[in-house]
C-alpha cells in the first residue's frame, strides 16, 4: 500500500481577501484549540471506525497545513498538531512537510517551532509584489515584508520556499505584473506558482464583478485578453530563469516540484482533515474511495466525521485520469491508461483526442498525450470534452 499524504486545513485567517472562495474566514482565533480538538477526534476516528479505515495507510510521506493561513498557529499548537499526527501515522524519514503562510503573519516562535517539528517546505501567498494591488484585496503585507519573511525562513534552514502570484487583481498592469514576477524570480525561491484570476460568485469580488458594482476596485480587473498575456508572460520569465512548469499552474527548479501536490494529479492517496478537506484513498482490492468534511466551520465542530464517502466507479476513475493528468505538463500515457482500464475503454475517447490535435489544444509524443501552452489556457475546455466523450460513450 502506497503511503498516504496528509492534507490538514487550518481555516483562519486575519483577513478574507476579496477573491477567496475557499472555506476559511475571519474566525475567533480563541477556537483554535477547538479546532485542534476535532482534529485528533477525527485522526482517532479515521483509525478506529472510519468505514474506509482499511484502505488507510499506516504510513505517511508527506504533509501539506493548507488554509486559511496556517501560520496563524502559535509555537505550542503546531507541537500538538505534530505530535497527533505522529501518534497516528509513521511519518517517513524525508517526507516533505509544507505549510502555507501568509505575509507578515508568521511569528518567529512558530517559524522555529515548524522547523523543529520537520517542517522542511513553505509556501507564501504573496499574490502581488505590488503594495497597492495587496492591499485592494485585502492583503495585509507589503513588499518588504513579504521579501523579509523569505530571508528569514532561509535562515530558518528551510531550504524549500514557494511564493505564489495571481494576475489579474484589480489595478494591475502587465508592467506591474512584470515587476512582481522579476522580484519573485530575483528573491531565489526554488518553486512559485501562477494563477489567473478566477471570478466566480463565491467570492465578494467575483459577486461584484457579475453585478456590476464599484466595490473591492472591482471595474479595475483587467480583460480576460490581458490576463491571459500576462500569465504567458509570466510563465516565459519563469522559464527563462531556470523555474521549469510541470503543471498548469506550478513552476520549479528540477527536484523542487511540490511532491503533495503531485499526489492529486497523480492519483496517489491522500487524506483530508479538518474544515472543507477531501479524501482520496484505494483499498487492497483497488477500489477508489473520495470523500470530504464539512464546509461550515460550525456545523464541522459539531459533528464528527467525513460525508459522501463512496467508491468510485470505473468511469469515474478514468475521467479523473485525463483531467488530473493532463494538468501535468508530461501529460498521460495511453499505455498506462490502457493497462489500468482496457483498450477498450480507452478507444472511445480517441475521436476527442483526435480532434484537439487538431485544434491545437492537445500534442502528442509516442504514446503521452499533453496539453499545448494553448490547451493550458483553455484546460477546463480541454477536460469537458472528455467528460462529453465518456457520457456519449
Amino acid at each position: 500500500m502506497d503511503p498516504v499524504g496528509l492534507y490538514i486545513s487550518i481555516p483562519f485567517c486575519r483577513s478574507k481577501c476579496t477573491y477567496c472562495n475557499f472555506a476559511s474566514g475571519v474566525f475567533p482565533l480563541a477556537q483554535m484549540d477547538r479546532y485542534l480538538d476535532r482534529l485528533e477526534a477525527d485522526l482517532g476516528a479515521a483509525r478506529d471506525s472510519a468505514p474506509w479505515r482499511a484502505a488507510l495507510p499506516a504510513k505517511a510521506d508527506s504533509i501539506y497545513l493548507g488554509g486559511g493561513t496556517p501560520s496563524l498557529l502559535s509555537a505550542s499548537q503546531v507541537d500538538r498538531l505534530f505530535l497527533l499526527l505522529r501518534r497516528h501515522f509513521e511519518v517517513l524519514p524525508g517526507a516533505e512537510i509544507t505549510v502555507e503562510c501568509a505575509p507578515g503573519q508568521l511569528e518567529d516562535a512558530t517559524l522555529t517551532a515548524m522547523a523543529a517539528n520537520g517542517v522542511n517546505r513553505l509556501s507564501f501567498g504573496v499574490q502581488s509584489f505590488i503594495d497597492e494591488e495587496a492591499k485592494h484585496t485585502g492583503r495585509l503585507h507589503t513588499r518588504a515584508i513579504a521579501l523579509e519573511d523569505v530571508a528569514r525562513v532561509h535562515c530558518s534552514g528551510i531550504a524549500r520556499i514557494s511564493l505564489d502570484l495571481i494576475a489579474g487583481l484589480p489595478g494591475q498592469t502587465e508592467a506591474s505584473w512584470r515587476e512582481s514576477v522579476e522580484v519573485l524570480i530575483a528573491s531565489g525561491v526554488n518553486h512559485a506558482s501562477l494563477y489567473m484570476l478566477e471570478i466566480d460568485d463565491d467570492s465578494r469580488l467575483g459577486r461584484e464583478i457579475e453585478n456590476g458594482g464599484l466595490r473591492y476596485y472591482a471595474p479595475q480587473v483587467p480583460s480576460d485578453e490581458a490576463i491571459t498575456t500576462m500569465y504567458l508572460e509570466g510563465a516565459a520569465m519563469l522559464e527563462a530563469a531556470g523555474l521549469l512548469q510541470y503543471e498548469i499552474s506550478n513552476f520549479a527548479r528540477p527536484g523542487y516540484e511540490s511532491a503533495h501536490n503531485l499526489k492529486y494529479w497523480e492519483r496517489r492517496p491522500y487524506l483530508g482533515l479538518g474544515l472543507d478537506a477531501h479524501s482520496m484513498l484505494r483499498d487492497a482490492q483497488g477500489r477508489v474511495f473520495r470523500f470530504a468534511t464539512s464546509s461550515e466551520l460550525p456545523r464541522f465542530l459539531e459533528a464528527p466525521g467525513w460525508h459522501d464517502a463512496q467508491a468510485l466507479k470505473g468511469e469515474e476513475e478514468l475521467e479523473e485520469a485525463w483531467f488530473l493528468g493532463l494538468r501535468l505538463n508530461r501529460g498521460v500515457s495511453l499505455t498506462e491508461l490502457e493497462a489500468e482500464f482496457g483498450t477498450e475503454a480507452i478507444e472511445p475517447f480517441q475521436q476527442t483526442i483526435a480532434e484537439l490535435k487538431e485544434e491545437s489544444l492537445l500534442a502528442q509524443q509516442q504514446d503521452r498525450i499533453c496539453l499545448t501552452a494553448k490547451g493550458r489556457l483553455l484546460s477546463n475546455d480541454v477536460f469537458e470534452r472528455f467528460l462529453m466523450s465518456e457520457t456519449e460513450a
